[in-house]
């Protein structure tokens, strides 16, 4: 009888739990959904104002608030580090909106949307910086933003852009670099040598590239290469590192 008593509660709690989830946004008109979700952005409620965009696009997405609430949850989803649904927005927005007045704006949310994936949460805890870890959303986000100067230059996100990629043009260099260092560590000199000069024939202004020239020299040494070395020195005469 006490089993039968527990079984029936939790069924009565689970479908108390469902009815009221389901009643967690009221069905109201689209006006007062939209006011209530920009409430919750401007307070940086990003749930709340979630929760409710996804209720106005799932119940009128072709309404007269539809582009709009798409370019809010895009912002949502990043403020709120739900990083792939903000990128899966992004690209439906692009798909089907390529003319629209803010695409610009959503290409570099896109560029900040992937510099943010390349981040973790104990990285930014620790203020730790490991430029050996996979560094391709790095690489998204350096084609984001160089998509953005080439298509849309005038655009009042141009300025931040550049900045951002030479951010990320350091860090690529310095994966590559880490890459290099790690063939050095473990004998394989040819390995080494090639990615060396990736980084210098791609990062050619980084201090990375400069780094680099050591990682070289060493690998020319091991294989004794006197020529190489001599050339390698003359370069790191003509390109210090600090």
């Amino acid at each position: 009888m006490k089993r039968l008593t527990i079984t029936t509660l939790l069924a009565v709690a689970l479908l108390s739990g469902c009815s009221s989830k389901e009643e967690v946004i009221p069905d109201v008109p689209p006006s007062n959904l939209y006011a209530t979700a920009q409430t919750a952005l401007q307070s940086g409620n990003w749930t709340s104002a979630i929760e409710q965009l996804e209720a106005l696009d799932s119940r009128y997405p072709f309404g007269a608030y539809s582009d709009q609430v798409q370019l809010d949850l895009i912002y949502a989803y990043y403020k709120s580090d739900d990083l792939a649904l903000g990128e899966a927005t992004i690209e439906r927005f692009l798909r089907l909106n390529p003319d629209h007045p803010q695409a610009d704006w959503v290409v570099y949310m896109r560029g900040l949307t992937h510099m943010a994936q390349d981040r973790s949460f104990m990285h930014d805890m620790f203020n730790i910086n490991r430029f050996d870890r996979d560094p391709t959303p790095s690489r998204q986000a350096f084609t984001d933003f160089k998509y953005l100067l080439e298509r849309y230059p005038e655009s009042e996100y141009g300025a931040d852009a550049k900045a951002r990629m030479i951010f990320l043009k350091n860090r690529l260099a310095n994966y590559d670099l880490a890459t290099a260092d790690f063939y050095v560590r473990r004998e394989a000199w040819i390995a080494a040598i090639n990615r060396c000069q990736q980084v210098q024939r791609l990062y050619p202004d980084t201090e990375a590239a400069r780094e680099s020239l050591k990682l070289e020299k060493t690998a020319y040494e091991k294989l004794n290469l006197q020529k190489e070395v001599e050339r390698t020195e003359k370069m790191m005469k003509l390109n210090p590192a600090k």
